[in-house]
């Protein structure tokens, strides 16, 4: 089976500032070492897709410089590879950018008409989940879908509700005011799509042009002409573009053993940009409990459930409890932070203290100093 696989990365991650107003929410520092996008781009190459395009719009730079020709994922070769898809301007063209997730795919009408895929597999830059996608190709095969939908289980906070019936996508929904159906029934999308490569164009040509901008309203607006099943998906899975808040726990969700068992220990490898950097050191003075440290960071002070990443310096009689520290932060001597968010290439001075709340964790901004 060929398959072509496209990332939609271009989310403007509103709810994520500050930190997506300089990196597109698919870049997004995750885990350490980690990208947002290492998950459903090491999901593909896991599952034998060697053609992948990458549809960017926002703050594009961040992204593309940690994946650059896609080396580390084997996507830099002569057949297929890795394709970066940006908005251009036509003459025709009323402004630039994409309106939405369809009219992104549309505008790249390109690269689903040429090569000699049959199907798509469409997936979110954004999301944090590990899953066999073979799995997926071949239950939609079997159903004999024209297009499958990746789903999870529905909450009263989801967005995108799906409702089923024998595992046939019936009704799909913005919100769960306006209807009353059986809980049991339905499902939250998890923003993944397989579907045949020229029924999707002939999708695009006919909705599109007629306003029809997201790939939602484009298969909503067919769901009595096509057959849309669901596969469910039970495991771990984040939207990080949800908030905040949203961001914060996924990232110290990495401290439960069973998740990082799940997350990188079965179905294959995730694939990330590596630097070349000597391991973590705790010198005599330093403390770690419960934490995930990462290379070339030097920890002197206290670190207790949280998440370090490269290349940072934590200083004698600094205590660090419940927060994320990005790449090449120091905390110097005296300081104490609980419930934090550092930004890359941040300082914190000696004796200073800051706190926040697992709802609301503070936050220090790229390059700030407090």
């Amino acid at each position: 089976m060929k398959v072509l696989g496209l990332v939609l990365a271009g989310g403007r991650g509103a709810n994520l500032r500050p930190f997506t107003d300089i990196r597109a929410s698919a870049a997004l520092p995750i885990f350490g070492k980690y990208r947002a996008i290492d998950f459903t781009l090491s999901n593909m190459v896991n599952a034998g897709i060697s053609k992948v395009g990458i549809i960017t719009q926002y703050s594009p730079r961040s992204l593309m410089d940690h994946i650059g020709s896609g080396k580390e994922w084997d996507l830099d070769r002569k057949q297929g590879g890795l394709f970066f898809l940006q908005p251009f301007f036509r003459l025709s063209s009323e402004t630039i950018g994409y309106k939405g997730t369809a009219d992104a795919i549309f505008q790249n009408m390109t690269i689903l008409k040429r090569g000699n895929e049959d199907f798509v597999l469409i997936g979110s830059g954004d999301h944090i989940y590990k899953m066999d996608f073979q799995r997926l190709f071949r239950a939609h095969i079997n159903n004999g879908a024209d297009i499958t939908v990746l789903t999870i289980p529905f909450s009263k906070s989801s967005k995108e509700v799906i409702s089923c019936n024998a595992g046939r996508v019936t009704g799909w929904y913005k919100d769960t005011k306006s209807f009353d159906i059986n809980e049991e029934e339905l499902r939250e999308s998890a923003g993944v799509y397989f579907i045949n490569k020229f029924l999707l164009r002939e999708l695009l040509f006919s909705c599109v042009p007629e306003g029809k901008d997201n790939l939602v309203e484009v298969i909503s607006a067919n769901l009595s002409s096509l057959k849309v099943m669901e596969y469910r998906f039970e495991g771990f899975w984040r939207n990080l573009t949800a908030d905040v808040a949203i961001y914060f726990k996924t990232n110290l969700d990495i401290l439960n053993h069973k998740i990082r068992e799940e997350l990188f220990y079965k179905h294959g490898k995730i694939y990330t940009k590596l630097k070349d950097l000597p391991p973590p050191k705790v010198t005599t003075t330093g403390r770690v409990t419960n934490a995930l440290v990462s290379d070339g960071s030097i920890i002197s002070g206290s670190v207790i459930n949280s998440v370090v990443f490269k290349n940072v310096r934590i200083l004698a009689g600094a205590v660090i409890e419940n927060s994320i520290i990005m790449e090449d932060c120091v905390i110097e001597e005296g300081a104490r932070l609980e419930n934090v968010i550092m930004d890359k290439n941040s300082r914190i001075r000696s004796g200073r203290k800051l706190s926040g709340s697992p709802e609301n964790p503070a936050v220090v901004e790229k390059s700030g100093v407090i």
